[in-house]
């Protein structure tokens, strides 16, 4: 899996991590098992702050979504991979809409994050 940020993004990086994880696991990538990379190696990849790293993996035990032991490090104890077809179709349209209303990435988003609040 390939781990990104977006300094510039008003969502906190560890809340990205956060979010990535969860994608990645509903998607399939990720499961049961599986291993994510050591704090200090994931913070070095990107650039962070290992403490940023470290806060995104105590929130993803939080939510159930890994287990994080010292000897073995943060391991994904999730539910398998769920279908996002339907959601990523919608989202390709929605998309669609908001380009031929010529909105911009940031209007486009703003819409999305209003929507999601309702």
């Amino acid at each position: 899996m390939l781990w990104t940020i977006d300094a510039g993004s008003d969502e906190p990086l560890y809340a990205q991590l956060v979010a990535q994880a969860h994608l990645a696991v509903a998607r399939g990538d990720l499961s049961p098992g599986d291993r994510l990379p050591a704090a200090r190696e994931l913070a070095t990849s990107l650039d962070l702050n290992v403490h940023t790293v470290l806060r995104a993996y105590q929130q993803l035990r939080d939510e159930g979504l890994v287990d994080l032991r010292r000897s073995r490090g943060a391991v994904i104890t999730g539910a398998a991979a769920t279908d996002l077809t339907a959601v990523e179709e919608a989202l390709r349209t929605f998309v669609a809409a908001a380009r031929e209303a010529r909105l911009s990435p940031e209007a486009t988003t703003t819409l999305l994050q209003e929507e999601l609040k309702r």
